[in-house]
């Protein structure tokens, strides 16, 4: 038998030197320049995402052979494959910051489309690790063939399989874009993102501006919405992308993870819940303490917590069942809809519904904001684009009345009669009207007497129940209970 072991040799070693090139990133100087900023490295970072030893890498030589003789690029700075989470296998893009700065050059762009396409092809969810300065300005210059471009294909993603984007360090332009195209968007608390950078910014308007004042993680959870959540760590960002991929399906006709027979699914009164809830509509309460003995224990993910704060969206197991939990907050404003509020929940039911996530919905809200800051701000069109995507939901839709519902912030919420509801619960006290409750005794032209009449005459459970625009009206400790029932009920169906 002929061997050929020795003819392989040379190859096999060319092969080793390409694939050490390529672990080496940037080299030992700025890779330790990347940690001294108290930042993993791209392939770091991938092993702390993964479950220890099931990564396998894509285009790892992509950027080694550069057709005019360039030097090598270790992975043209980006690294990325497939890998599980959970035992699930996921893909990951991850920019590497110590090869030019994390750039996008042709190579690395194609191999961005491929991973991209890969998700796409295999139905798998996708992660990005963004630490990048957007396109490479030698772009221009290099006689590459079009490059296939990751932002159409991420366009072509969107509500077919979950993606999360993480961003960890400066992500400029491309990168920035991308992240935008993503269901949830997490910051590291020292990152920071913009579509282009302090130098672009001062040549364009001669603003002097440093990366944090221009795009920092508190301001785009704050202020922008851009960003859904901050992490106090890389690790901490790395939990809350896992924890959300656990409780979404692979793809956009997976099947949800269920974890029925966990000690904490168990069914259970919630007396605390009569002690949280008053029953008088003008005092406030926290409504993240009812989720937060709703849902079951340690499976609660709220997104967006400090933009749009009259409206909680958080991703949770209730009963083993994952959901998305849409609540109004009456310890902000009452918790009418405004702008921002409605702009949230609308985003987050399009993510539930694209992935066949239950929605359960809990109102104790005044209505649609008023006044002239809040029309200014467009809330009625971002309140009419949350009724919309409520009607249009593709999963089971939970709603129960907490205690107040008026207005328009009815219906966002989901509490309309026949809105293909799964069941429609109440507590006994509830207060309901056509006339927004911020202002409704002035708009109907009545003093305090006439106000508590009309009241009276709009509120109650009993009538809404008489006319069956309620199914239950339901002791507040069975809330928890009534919802797993019906998260069961649905899932039968299904």
């Amino acid at each position: 038998m002929t061997n050929h072991r020795e003819d392989w040799q040379p190859l096999l070693a060319e092969l080793q030197r390409r694939s050490a090139l390529a672990e080496s990133m940037g080299g030992a100087q700025k890779v330790s320049r990347q940690h001294s900023r108290g930042r993993l490295d791209a392939r770091a970072r991938i092993g702390q995402l993964y479950d220890a030893g099931t990564f396998s890498e894509y285009g790892q030589l992509a950027g080694t052979s550069h057709p005019g003789g360039e030097p090598p690029l270790a992975g043209d700075g980006v690294v990325g494959g497939t890998g599980q989470i959970d035992g699930r296998p996921v893909v990951v893009i991850a920019e590497d910051a110590t090869v030019k700065g994390g750039s996008i050059g042709h190579v690395n762009a194609a191999k961005r489309a491929r991973l991209v396409r890969l998700a796409l092809e295999q139905r798998l969810p996708l992660v990005l690790l963004l630490d990048g300065a957007g396109e490479r300005s030698s772009n221009q210059t290099e006689r590459y063939p079009n490059s296939p471009g990751d932002l159409q294909l991420l366009a072509d993603l969107q509500g077919r399989v979950p993606v999360v984007a993480l961003v960890l360090g400066v992500s400029a332009g491309h990168g920035a874009l991308c992240a935008l195209l993503a269901d949830l968007v997490i910051m590291a608390q020292d990152a920071a993102m913009f579509s282009a950078g302090p130098p672009l910014v001062k040549a364009a308007l001669g603003i002097e501006v440093t990366a944090q004042e221009l795009g920092s993680a508190q301001m785009h959870a704050s202020a922008s919405g851009v960003a859904h959540n901050t992490g106090t760590s890389e690790q901490d960002c790395f939990a809350m992308a896992r924890h959300f991929l656990s409780l979404l399906p692979q793809h956009a006709r997976g099947t949800v993870p269920l974890t029925r027979e966990q000690p904490g699914a168990a069914a259970r009164r919630l007396d605390t819940l009569l002690d949280i809830i008053p029953t008088r509509t003008d005092q406030a309460y926290d409504m993240r303490e009812v989720i937060a003995v709703l849902v079951d224990a340690d499976t609660l993910l709220e997104t967006q917590p400090g933009y749009g704060r009259t409206i909680i969206t958080a991703f949770a197991r209730i009963g083993g069942t994952p959901c998305l939990v849409l609540a109004n907050q009456p310890a902000v404003l009452a918790g009418a809809i405004t702008r921002e509020a409605a702009e949230k929940a609308t985003h987050f039911m399009h993510v539930g519904s694209n992935f066949g996530l239950p929605l359960v919905s809990l109102l104790d809200n005044p209505g649609v904001m008023p006044g002239p800051d809040a029309e200014r701000s467009g809330v009625l069109r971002a309140a009419a684009g949350m009724f919309v995507a409520q009607r249009r939901y593709r999963g089971a839709k939970i709603v129960a009345t907490l205690r107040k519902a008026f207005g328009f912030g009815s219906s966002v919420m989901g509490m309309n009669p026949w809105d293909r509801q799964v069941i429609s619960l109440a507590l006994p006290g509830v207060s309901l009207g056509g006339v927004p409750a911020i202002g409704g005794a002035a708009a109907a032209h009545a003093g305090a007497e006439e106000a508590a009449r009309l009241e009276r005459l709009q509120s109650g459970a009993w009538v809404a129940a008489d006319a069956m625009a309620f199914d239950k009206i339901i002791d507040p400790a069975e809330l928890r209970n009534e919802i797993i029932s019906a998260l069961r009920s649905a899932s039968a169906v299904e």
